[in-house]
């Protein structure tokens, strides 16, 4: 019986383990990626319309 228990708690701390890796998981992002996403957020938008509109003009009929 005692042998069960330990293997059940070897379970649950190696789960707990991975549920935190898992929610502390965030890929990292290279500084120029970061740098180049600022300078595309001051570019102007692009006005598409409808997405009618849209269709037609990249021919997705």
């Amino acid at each position: 019986m005692y042998v069960l228990l330990q293997e059940i708690n070897h379970r649950l701390r190696t789960l707990e383990i991975e549920i935190h890796e898992l929610r502390g998981y965030e890929p990292e992002l290279r500084p120029e990626f970061i740098e180049k996403m600022k300078k595309r957020a001051n570019e102007p938008t692009v006005k598409i319309g409808t997405l009618e509109n849209f269709r037609k003009r990249y021919n997705l009929d």
